[in-house]
């Protein structure tokens, strides 16, 4: 059995793994970025002990502790650079782990760990190299060669979300303008669908929306396009632009026999996804009908990749 974990900023989600990657037990924390990280660490010690105990099981039974971070990591040290979701900085979470149970602990990024999860069980298994992109608030990454997890030389290699790939009206939380994550996320849709409500499109149905629901959600852009609505459309449109330009680019530079995306932009519908292929397709170098190339899929293991990926971390170690 394996222990992953998937620290949020809001929840951490542990689960007990067997073999097949299925999550035999698991439990939520909720996480209060108020608390320290010594308080967070010490909350999911004693959860991981909870569960190994209401499973019959002895810590002996268990092989390895991994846990996925919404931040930058340090894997060789196997800490966490910082999370600022969390406000930590500089946490040696591997070494409290480890002095408390006594078997092996790996660290690595969330969307990275969620990437060796569908590369080893879910939409991506069948390939050797693969891309996993997780479209939301942001957009994070994840890129598996020859089945190996590839970090770079700072451990930042799969930062995908903040490839600069375009002009925007406003800037990345990182400071830069144009980042991927700016023009292509569902956080990117609403922030444009709301500026142009404001310039262009006063008697849209989005604003007929947001002013009853005091916000606007991807899932409205998605639907009112759906029913026609011009400023819905046009965002449409325009994400699908970005989030092609976005893809292509990792095609031409990786050249990964498949890319899967996950996230919540994931469940928009067959037609957006057609959308972007064939946006897609007008990008890449290679463009023959006898080779299978730019080939983009849902992830299929949803919010389990992340403990399922996080278990299975003392495979690439």
């Amino acid at each position: 059995m394996y222990i992953g974990v998937d620290l949020g900023g809001t929840k951490i989600k542990i689960g007990i793994v067997n073999e097949e990657g299925q999550i035999v037990s698991s439990g939520i924390i909720n996480t209060d970025p108020s608390h320290n990280d010594k308080i967070i660490m010490r909350d999911m010690t004693e959860e991981i002990d909870r569960l190994i105990k209401q499973e019959g099981l002895q810590t002996i039974d268990i092989k390895s502790i991994g846990i996925g971070v919404p931040g930058l990591v340090d894997y060789e040290k196997g800490s966490i650079i910082y999370c600022t979701n969390l406000s930590w900085y500089n946490v040696e979470a591997v070494s409290y782990l480890k002095e408390h149970f006594n078997i092996p602990v790996y660290i690595e990024n969330d969307a990275t760990v969620a990437a060796y999860a569908e590369s080893l069980f879910g939409s991506t298994k069948e390939a050797k190299d693969s891309v996993f992109l997780t479209i939301g608030t942001g957009i994070g990454g994840g890129i598996i060669i020859n089945k190996q997890i590839i970090r770079g030389a700072h451990g930042a290699g799969s930062e995908i979300g903040h490839m600069v790939i375009g002009e925007n009206f406003y800037d990345c939380n990182c400071g830069r303008n144009g980042c991927f994550e700016t023009l292509a996320s569902a956080t990117a849709m609403i922030k444009y669908a709301l500026h142009k409500i404001a310039t262009d499109y006063p008697n849209s149905s989005l604003k007929g929306l947001f002013e009853k629901n005091g916000q606007l959600e991807a899932k409205d852009i998605f639907d009112q396009a759906a029913l026609g609505d011009p400023l819905a459309t046009e965002t449409v449109h325009r994400t699908a632009k970005y989030m092609a330009i976005g893809i292509a680019n990792i095609y031409n530079i990786l050249d990964p026999e498949i890319i899967a995306i996950g996230g919540g932009v994931s469940k928009a519908g067959d037609s957006f996804f057609d959308l972007i292929r064939s946006k897609v397709k007008k990008m890449t170098l290679v463009d023959s009908e006898s080779i299978d190339y730019g080939k983009i899929v849902r992830a299929e293991l949803g919010n389990d990749a992340g403990i399922v990926g996080a278990a299975f971390l003392s495979k690439q170690a």
